[in-house]
């Protein structure tokens, strides 16, 4: 039983749920979120290669400075390992440096050594880097001798500025 006070309006029956309009506004942002998430996510080959780079340029900086220090030559070379390419810095003491690319799929030049120290002044150096799923896209690891190594997209002089 209905009981009638001051201030109560009747209740009208209403439709209730959503409009079509709504689902489709919300299935839109539901969509461009899952698209941002899914691109968000994606490891490309460019960006294992780009941190390869990044990677292998500290690591030589690394064999450089425990070269100066030691006053022992360090030469880093490539290295199959296992079926797969890797490098070895010869000349350091064990433990030593890493031994293999972050992804498997990263490349350097086949027989390419470079001379790390003893001296502070070294030859100037360049070393391309590849990924064997994408032969199109090549960065460079390089030095002109007495800055650090760095990372560039194509080979450039290495000259002082």
């Amino acid at each position: 039983m209905r009981t009638s006070a001051a201030g109560n309006k009747r209740h009208i029956a209403q439709a209730s749920g959503f409009t079509l309009l709504e689902l489709l506004v919300v299935l839109a942002l539901i969509a461009v979120a899952t698209a941002g998430v899914s691109m968000a996510l994606r490891d490309s080959a460019d960006s294992a290669l780009e941190r390869d780079a990044q990677r292998l340029a500290a690591l030589l900086e690394t064999g450089r400075a425990q070269a100066r220090a030691s006053g022992l030559p360090v030469v880093w070379r490539t290295q199959s390992l296992e079926g797969a390419q890797g490098f070895v810095f010869e000349g350091l003491p064990p433990p030593g440096l890493p031994r293999n690319w972050l992804d498997k799929t990263t490349r350097a030049t086949a027989g390419t050594a470079i001379v790390l120290g003893p001296e502070p002044l070294i030859e100037p150096q360049a070393l391309a880097l590849s990924s064997s799923t994408r032969s199109a896209r090549q960065l460079w690891v390089v030095t002109d001798g007495l800055r650090p190594f760095k990372v560039q997209t194509k080979l450039e002089a290495t000259g002082g500025n």
